[in-house]
């Protein structure tokens, strides 16, 4: 495999257009939460099927463009605009424009790519129509899609959505759907529209502290300035004997004295909040935070309707001094971040609606 630093890949634009829903949908203003709106980035995503040297295919390309169509129109929201109303809440018109849809070749082989779990944003980005742009938020469209056929047959299915609309779970099941209709098949799974289930109570009521929401320290030379010292891609393979070790020295204390092992997620989280606290240079009184996307959907009672169509994520906010975090045993990073986690519960998310609702 080619490392980083010597790959190359040329990709070239053939066609953009915009894919409307197969029929005519909803038109009107659709309410976003308030769990949405502090959303305000964009994820990139890219999907690559090996073409086992069968060449280019340009049916596979209509068969994703056709089903697309057919899947905006359940997830109508897709294809309209976010907009920004006179409260100064976003929300969706559902214009049905649709959806920006990019194809493009590379006389690459697929194998150019080498291995896309490692995140090289210099090949990556060049199989997704990015945004970078727009200068708000509001032009971003809500979703976005390239497909690169390589020469060998294979293809990468890029997608960029606006997390505003959705987090992953909800992307997952329109992909899900797509892939159904792609495949001709009845979809999977359909999406519940109504966000009003996570509406703000009346009145709206704060039981919690919410740290997750507190504005950043903007103080100058608090952190290293990636200007100077440019932040660098990479990933880590942690092995099972690995794993093993972390959770031996870990071990979660219980409120009756006893003790559980922690999971995978609770010491990889520990581990590289440490150590990008020290890579940071962050002063030792300075507090230092780990917040992590928790699913919402299950914590609620009863849970979310199945298919639920939006964020239905909340933060949790492990924090602690960085000379804490640094000079104690790995045992209380672990522990801080179990807590953190333990603590989403249907009662902190309505709280952190409510929250958003004074605060905004």
């Amino acid at each position: 495999m080619r490392s980083q630093e010597t790959r190359k890949l040329d990709v070239k634009i053939v066609n953009a257009v915009h894919v409307s829903p197969a029929r005519e949908t909803f038109g009107g203003l659709y309410a976003l939460s308030n769990l949405d709106q502090t959303l305000t980035y964009v994820i990139e995503i890219v999907f690559a099927f090996n073409g086992e040297g069968r060449g280019r295919c340009s049916a596979a390309i209509e068969t994703i463009r056709e089903s697309l169509a057919k899947a905006l129109v359940e997830f109508y929201p897709f294809a309209g605009r976010l907009v920004m109303g006179i409260d100064g809440r976003m929300a969706v018109r559902c214009t049905g424009e649709g959806v920006p849809f990019v194809e493009a070749t590379s006389e690459d082989d697929i194998a150019a790519l080498g291995d896309i779990s490692t995140i090289n944003p210099a090949i990556l980005r060049k199989l997704v129509k990015h945004t970078d742009e727009a200068s708000t938020i509001l032009e971003v469209p809500l979703l976005s899609v390239q497909v690169t056929t390589f020469k060998c047959g294979g293809i990468v299915v890029g997608i960029v959505m606006n997390h505003v609309l959705v987090d992953g779970k909800a992307l997952t099941d329109f992909i899900a759907c797509w892939n159904d209709l792609a495949r001709a098949k009845p979809p999977s799974v359909l999406p519940f529209l109504d966000r009003s289930v996570l509406r703000p109570r009346q009145p709206p009521r704060v039981d919690l502290p919410h740290h997750e929401y507190a504005l950043r320290d903007q103080r100058p030379g608090l952190v290293v300035d990636p200007q100077t010292k440019p932040l660098v891609y990479r990933s880590f393979c942690f092995k099972p004997h690995a794993l093993i070790q972390l959770k031996k020295a870990a071990r979660i204390a219980t409120q009756n004295g006893s003790s559980v092992v922690p999971t995978n997620f609770e010491v990889i989280s520990a581990l590289v909040w440490i150590s990008r606290t020290k890579a940071l240079g962050i002063a030792p009184h300075e507090t230092t935070k780990l917040l992590t996307a928790v699913d919402g959907r299950p914590k609620f009672d009863p849970p979310l309707p199945s298919g639920y169509f939006g964020n239905g994520i909340a933060l949790s906010c492990a924090e602690c001094s960085a000379g804490e975090l640094t000079r104690k045993p790995f045992s209380f990073a672990v522990q801080t971040v179990h807590e953190a986690l333990a603590s989403v519960t249907e009662s902190y998310i309505r709280s952190a609606i409510d929250h958003m609702e004074l605060n905004r």
